[in-house]
């Protein structure tokens, strides 16, 4: 069942487009990775998604059951938001915000669908530490528990492991796909082309050129081979360049 299709969208500032005439659907259980060059519209089509920006052009269309309220959303960090001051509990228990209504307190039952995702999440430990005082990884998990306090049904995650070390990657990587292995249906953000086409079970490449697929028919493509060449040749690149500093 299709969760989320986008029709003809075309996406800009100022009624200038930075895409245009833009197709996919999403299905219930889908894990869509959308990739391409920097600057080509990545953040602005998740945001177009939330409701945040307004389309140009073309349709959003969300199947019954599901609103843009309903989506949890992780977005890329800013260093406030790093320093922010308050416990972990503080935090993941703000996802249950939009479930209150105009109550101004949490239920037991979000308090302990806070707990819960804590435990998911293996932060259970860090509940009454505050939250600027944790590693990006930690910080991480923390949001994405919060995330999941705001819906079970989708997770829309903008650049997840920006400035994270390779073994905390690794780790985050790994538990995206646990909870898409839990029916969760996630569109992510990435750069990271190599992981995109060895978690997600879709792609979305937005730039000069789109395509949207299969990772199989992505990984078969032109773009795709394309982006997957340059992106080993650069990491090439950089280990050579590494061991030479080295000696």
């Amino acid at each position: 069942m299709a969760l989320i299709t986008v029709k003809d969208l075309s996406l800009g500032y100022d009624s200038k487009a930075i895409i245009e005439h833009l197709n996919f659907t999403v299905n219930e259980g889908d894990y869509l990775c959308i990739v391409g060059e920097n600057g080509s519209g990545k953040t602005t089509l998740m945001k177009t998604l939330l409701h945040l920006k307004k389309p140009l052009a073309g349709q959003i269309l969300f199947s019954d059951g599901l609103t843009a309220n309903e989506i949890g959303y992780l977005p890329q960090q800013t260093v406030v938001q790093k320093d922010f001051p308050a416990s972990v509990r503080e935090i993941v228990l703000s996802g249950c915000q939009a479930r209150c209504g105009r109550r101004p307190f949490y239920s037991k039952a979000e308090k302990k669908l806070a707990e819960d995702n804590m435990k998911l999440l293996n932060i259970t430990s860090l509940r009454n530490r505050c939250y600027r005082e944790l590693s990006g990884g930690q910080q991480q998990r923390v949001l994405l528990a919060r995330a999941l306090c705001a819906t079970r049904k989708m997770l829309l995650l903008d650049e997840p492991v920006s400035g994270l070390d390779p073994n905390v990657t690794l780790q985050m990587y790994e538990l995206i796909r646990e909870l898409n292995s839990m029916k969760i249906t996630v569109i992510m953000i990435s750069h990271d082309i190599a992981a995109a086409v060895r978690y997600a079970s879709h792609i979305l490449h937005i730039g000069d050129e789109i395509f949207f697929g299969t990772t199989k028919e992505y990984m078969e493509s032109e773009v795709g081979q394309f982006f997957l060449q340059y992106e080993e040749t650069e990491t090439v690149s950089i280990e050579n360049k590494g061991a030479g500093e080295k000696k």
